[in-house]
């Protein structure tokens, strides 16, 4: 297996909507394995394709429970809302306070073909949303509100945060971050 860098802010393969992927196969079973070790590398609990520079429709994901693969993700339904502090492997040292919805159930395929429904809540639902984001073509950056989205994109220009940890939309300054998605 082989660890791949990932791709960050700036690179026009995140921007982009991944294409759907058509052949289960070997090649596949391998690039998720390669991923799985890519973000484990990382750290981080969350990897799309894009992220390594692959234009396919495919995450993987570790909320604590062992690896898995998604092929062609599709978030079928939401519910409720919370705000949590993410951060994103492509967005690195950068955490952010980020209202999305609490429990999600995402329709998707394994690496065999077969179609599953799966629900997540809280950090499992954040990880379905976040990753599809990225197979979409967004990134974190693209759901903050607009003062905090002009900050953050201040410090990006300005060469980012120097390997510091930046959390934006906190003051009191409390508790440690996340594993980045």
């Amino acid at each position: 297996m082989a660890t791949f860098p990932i791709r960050v802010f700036g690179d026009l393969g995140l921007k982009q909507r991944c294409p759907d992927v058509t052949e289960f196969d070997g090649a596949l079973a391998r690039l998720a394995d390669d991923m799985i070790e890519t973000m484990y590398a990382a750290p981080g609990v969350g990897l799309a394709a894009n992220q390594i520079g692959i234009q396919k429709r495919i995450f993987v994901y570790d909320a604590g429970e062992g690896p898995f693969t998604v092929v062609n993700p599709t978030i079928v339904e939401t519910s409720e809302s919370w705000e949590y502090e993410e951060g994103c492997l492509s967005v690195p040292g950068m955490y952010f306070p980020i209202i999305r919805p609490r429990c999600v159930t995402l329709k998707g395929y394994d690496l065999d073909g077969k179609e599953f429904t799966r629900e997540g809540q809280d950090l499992l639902g954040r990880i379905f949303l976040h990753e599809t984001d990225h197979l979409d073509g967004f990134l974190l950056l693209d759901r903050l509100e607009p003062d905090m989205r002009k900050e953050a994109m201040r410090v990006l220009r300005g060469g980012g945060t120097g390997g510091q940890v930046r959390r934006f939309g906190v003051t009191d300054g409390a508790g440690a971050p996340p594993r980045p998605e």
